[in-house]
């Protein structure tokens, strides 16, 4: 299963090793993702494909999503966390701090709501200043809020070139020479927010090993710490139960593991990799391997 298929870059070589005989489930929130996919996937040999199911929705749901597919369990569960293509360069969805877009931000626009535009005109500069730190360590993100808020009162904020224009300003010039474009760290905690994507990973984590088969094996690819930390928590919690007390000989509480660490430290691209996808830089892979 690729819980996260985008233009099926993961899915289409992990078809042609699954054959004739395999099933590959995957599953994504953007119609638009979903069809260049199927596209992609019909170009695999008609005797070397597998059995195919394409799956509408947020990984979030991953119980209700599987239900319909009436399997047992899964092999082989990939999560690749970052934005897809498809969202990044397609100036219209938002997601972008270099391109002057409407502040959209939804990975799912038929069903989602809220925007980003509406998270910055009607958030009070508290709630602002909580996200954008929560979900992107901003420095300066007290000062973002305020100056947010001090910019709406003349003009409601619609696109993203409103926003970057008042990053730059709210950050000093200083603390703008380093560390990237200065309105990245801001365009990925309103993304965070406008989606739910910590809570739905939290969701989608525990219900994926929840259908794994033993033996079967997660993989997740994550690029910013609060990612890779909620899936560093997760597996080893799910990888050491016991809650007895340390200095207990024996373990009394009966709780055993649930998965094994494949990876005890993150596996990070190579310099050629990252030459190659600069994307990549930020990536770390982790896995488990269910008992």
């Amino acid at each position: 299963m690729d819980a996260t298929l985008g233009f099926a870059g993961h899915s289409f070589p992990a078809a042609q090793q699954l054959g004739s005989d395999g099933l590959l489930i995957g599953i994504d929130q953007d119609e638009v993702a979903l069809a260049a996919a199927s596209r992609r996937l019909d170009e695999l040999p008609e005797g070397a494909r597998p059995t195919v199911k394409l799956l509408h929705g947020n990984f979030g749901d991953l119980d209700e999503l599987l239900l319909g597919c009436a399997i047992p369990g899964i092999d082989a569960i990939l999560f690749d966390l970052g934005v897809s293509s498809v969202q990044i360069d397609t100036p219209a969805r938002g997601f972008s701090f270099k391109e002057k877009a409407p502040l959209d931000m939804r990975m799912d626009p038929g069903t989602q709501t809220l925007t980003a535009a509406e998270i910055l005109n009607t958030y009070d500069a508290a709630d602002l200043a909580r996200i954008i730190r929560a979900y992107s360590d901003e420095r300066w993100a007290s000062r973002i809020a305020e100056f947010i808020v001090h910019a709406r009162a003349a003009r409601p904020f619609e696109t993203s070139d409103q926003l970057v224009d008042v990053v730059k300003a709210a950050i000093p010039a200083s603390a703008r020479r380093a560390g990237g474009h200065p309105a990245k760290r801001t365009f990925q905690a309103l993304r965070i927010e406008v989606n739910g994507e910590l809570d739905v990973l939290r969701r989608g984590l525990e219900a994926a090993i929840r259908w794994l088969n033993p033996g079967g094996r997660i993989a997740v690819l994550s690029y910013h710490s609060l990612e890779d930390r909620i899936v560093k928590d997760a597996f080893a919690r799910l990888a050491d139960r016991c809650t007895c007390p340390p200095d207990l000989p024996v373990c009394l509480c009966g709780k055993q593991p649930i998965v094994d660490l494949v990876t005890r430290k993150p596996l990070v691209p190579t310099p050629e990799e990252i030459a190659r996808n600069p994307r990549a830089r930020s990536a770390k892979l982790r896995v488990a391997e269910k008992r």
